[in-house]
């Protein structure tokens, strides 16, 4: 027994570099309500890895413990996610899925309520307009890891970016300070893309509030109406749920960033491929 868990022990953290030989049979995850978690809890399910526990927390609480695990060369397992700008600063990797749990590559879609067409046309058409790139994505929250203020950040990138943002604001004529409320989750991911977006909406003379809440309130906040927007709905696996409970209350302007993925993520330094090899 005491041999395996040695054998185990060096499969994950491999040889020849100073690095822990124990091994926490945990995957850390982030906020209990993300469809990642739920996808998480049918892996640790189909492939019968009865011996881990998936670890709630929060996005930043997930990257910290990333960090730490890091710096010292210490084994750890994490719910992933890309774009994220931990895959720019460390060399990580998601392992095989050879069961399909997490699903193919995602995209993330501007979801908004039935009557925004009617009552702010302006703003409708530029988050019908929006779209981007994963790189795009990866360079601001890069720049807010990195400390500046994520509205800065956005500034900054729309400065920089006048051609991809012109092409959103094509034909469109400026309004007189009507309020729009962007609903978001804190996942550094919708952080990045919902100031980028509510920079583009103030070029346009709209005031725009911002709206932190979890995933299920996100999507119920703009199927009452409460708030005009997101552009956040990750689809289709991590947001299924969700957008099944409230199909008909909102409408889906379809993909503003393609080719995102979901998945349990390791340190490169691993010496793990595969789920499956978590139950060796």
């Amino acid at each position: 027994m005491l041999l395996g868990a040695l054998m185990f022990s060096l499969l994950l953290v491999g040889c020849g570099s100073e690095q822990s030989n124990t091994v926490k049979k945990q995957i850390i995850g982030i906020d209990p309500g993300a469809g990642l978690m739920k996808a998480t809890g049918k892996a640790i399910t189909e492939y019968q890895l009865k011996d881990w526990e998936l670890v709630e927390g929060s996005g930043a609480a997930m990257t910290a413990a990333l960090t730490k695990a890091y710096e010292n060369k210490e084994p750890i397992i994490i719910t992933g996610w890309t774009p994220h700008w931990k895959f720019s600063k460390y060399d990580l990797k998601y392992l095989e899925d050879p069961k399909k749990v997490f699903g193919e590559a995602e995209d993330i879609n501007t979801i908004v309520r039935t009557d925004l067409k009617k009552d702010h046309p302006v703003a409708y058409a530029l988050l019908d307009s929006f779209h981007w790139e994963p790189a795009d994505m990866e360079s601001v929250m890069v720049a807010i890891q990195e400390g500046k203020d994520p509205k800065v950040a956005a500034q900054e990138w729309v400065k920089n970016n006048e051609d991809k943002v012109d092409k959103w604001l094509t034909d469109l004529q400026p309004v007189s300070g009507e309020k729009i409320t962007l609903a978001y989750v804190a996942w550094d991911s919708e952080i990045a893309s919902t100031n980028v977006v509510a920079v583009a909406l103030e070029k346009l003379g709209y005031q725009v509030e911002l709206s932190q809440v979890e995933a299920g309130p996100m999507w119920a906040g703009i199927a009452s109406g409460d708030a005009d927007a997101m552009v956040a709905g990750w689809l289709p696996t991590t947001h299924a749920d969700y957008y099944q409970e409230f199909q008909g209350k909102f409408e889906d302007l379809g993909a503003n960033l393609e080719g995102t993925k979901i998945g349990l993520v390791v340190p490169s330094y691993m010496e793990i491929s595969s789920i499956e090899d978590l139950n060796k």
